[in-house]
């Protein structure tokens, strides 16, 4: 392998690895935000959940929110989106509350973003 493509090869790891992860943000009151994509065969969202409700979920990662979704049929989350903060500052903020509906094809990834996380309620 030459030495320029062994440089590059250790960013290119770390990025990918990052993809397996949700964005995590701790807001102000200290609680930790995850972000995750949901995606199904029409569109796509990006929910976020705080540390307690990926507890209640019983895990923290995107296969507690799957298996969450198959056992119960449906869940109530909150839906994120990016705006602009009073400074003019890119956030990720809570936008509503969705019903995600069990379905063969949805599927739930991390989320990774670099922008601020704001919590929800």
């Amino acid at each position: 392998m030459r030495e320029c493509s062994r440089r590059h090869l250790l960013p290119l790891s770390v990025a990918a690895l990052s993809l397996l992860l949700p964005a995590v943000s701790f807001a102000q009151d200290g609680k930790a935000i995850s972000l995750f994509k949901v995606v199904s065969v029409k569109d796509e969202i990006v929910v976020g959940l705080s540390a307690d409700e990926l507890g209640q979920l019983g895990g923290n990662d995107a296969g507690a929110i799957a298996r969450a979704l198959v056992a119960k049929g449906t869940l109530t989350l909150w839906q994120y989106a990016v705006r602009k903060a009073a400074n003019g500052d890119l956030e990720q903020a809570p936008l509503r509350k969705v019903a995600l509906i069990a379905h063969d094809s949805l599927r739930v990834e991390p989320y990774s973003s670099p922008l601020k996380i704001l919590p929800h309620e």
